[in-house]
């Protein structure tokens, strides 16, 4: 059996909340990821041992954060459009290079990646994009607008220094 620690991943977040990342060696078939509490349990078959297993862990990581982004981001985007009154014409889940966020044309891209942020941030971030889509965001109306529906938004703009949305 082997640790993580020996990766470049230690542990990992769902919705803010840090979940310490164990990689176990099991006679399975293919890779399994099992989410418990506060701990995401990696099963390898064990022919993987002596490999360098990043990539594959990585790539489940990944899948993982695919559902439960394709499972919460309808229930966040329409919450959205309810408190706005608009949305785009469409919206997709799709990775994006070092951005939470995107919008054009009238359509919304979110990166899955974003459910390692708690739910309020995720919020904030879909309601910032559909607030691009109304008005221009170097506007002061923008911000106007988003602190009419998210008064408090300054904190989640702290919180996401340094992160592209």
């Amino acid at each position: 059996m082997k640790n993580v620690k020996e990766s470049i991943f230690k542990s990992v977040k769902i919705f803010g909340v840090s979940y310490e990342l164990n990689v176990v060696y099991k006679r399975v078939k293919k890779p399994k990821l099992d989410l418990k509490e506060k701990q995401i349990e990696i099963s390898l078959p064990t022919k993987y041992k002596k490999l360098n297993n990043d990539i594959i862990i990585e790539m489940l990581l990944e899948k993982m954060y695919d559902a439960i982004a394709n499972k919460e981001l309808d229930v966040i985007m329409e919450k959205v459009r309810t408190t706005l009154k608009f949305a785009p014409e469409d919206y997709k889940i799709m990775r994006l290079d070092k951005r939470l966020g995107k919008c054009f044309a009238n359509k919304l891209i979110i990166n899955p990646d974003i459910v390692k942020y708690r739910k309020e941030i995720i919020e904030y971030v879909v309601f910032y994009e559909f607030c691009r889509l109304k008005i221009n965001k170097s506007s002061k109306n923008f911000y106007e607008m988003i602190k009419k529906y998210m008064p408090n938004y300054e904190n989640y703009e702290y919180e996401l220094v340094g992160v592209q949305y």
